[in-house]
């Protein structure tokens, strides 16, 4: 899909992007015909927009990614003090993780579009932890690419872990800056 779509193809795009993540999230063996009738378009809108059953998993891929790089630049990563910041990206990215599990969750094709989007927001990652650090949020020898898998291990057990119907995307990621910066042992005061 290099060239621009018009208005109506943009949302006949979207409406079967979104159906494919309820879809495939629920069945991921869910045929193109079941996502086009979630999706309410006709079954040859989906295959003309999408060569292949793989095609649209890969867009849906991409289209995920994007949706996620731009929730952690909402959250104003490199002008926010890194504390703010870090709440911040958490919960945006809690929401988007919620909302897109499916898509998020499926390996990135080496060289393909949500690949390179997925180095990308590692490296977000990295340079908010190191402003974090650099404020002293985090400890001065601490290794940034191992307090990233905890920080990543700690937003998939936000989202996987929590019994809550409903868990405010907020709360949890109080929950998870906590932990990243305070661990779980005891605080100096406490009783």
């Amino acid at each position: 899909m290099g060239r621009a779509l018009r208005a109506d193809a943009e949302r006949s795009v979207r409406a079967i992007l979104e159906a494919a993540e309820r879809v495939l999230a629920a069945d991921p063996g869910a045929s193109m015909e079941q996502i086009a009738e979630a999706a309410g378009v006709a079954r040859t809108t989906v295959h003309r927009r999408f060569a292949s059953r793989q095609a649209l998993i890969d867009a849906l891929a991409e289209s995920a990614v994007r949706q996620l790089t731009q929730a952690i630049e909402d959250a104003r990563p490199d002008t926010t003090p890194s504390l703010v910041a870090l709440h911040r990206v958490t919960a945006n990215v809690l929401r988007i993780k919620g909302a897109w599990s499916y898509a998020l969750g499926q390996p990135a094709d080496e060289g393909g579009g949500a690949a390179a989007g997925w180095d990308q927001l590692g490296a977000r990652c990295l340079e908010l932890l190191a402003r974090a650090r650099d404020e002293g949020l985090l400890d001065p020898a601490a290794d940034l690419k191992w307090v990233r898998r905890v920080y990543y291990a700690l937003i998939g057990e936000a989202l996987h872990g929590d019994d809550r119907p409903d868990p405010d995307p907020d709360v949890l990621a109080a929950l998870v800056v906590d932990t990243l910066l305070h661990g779980a042992g005891r605080r100096p005061g406490a009783g």
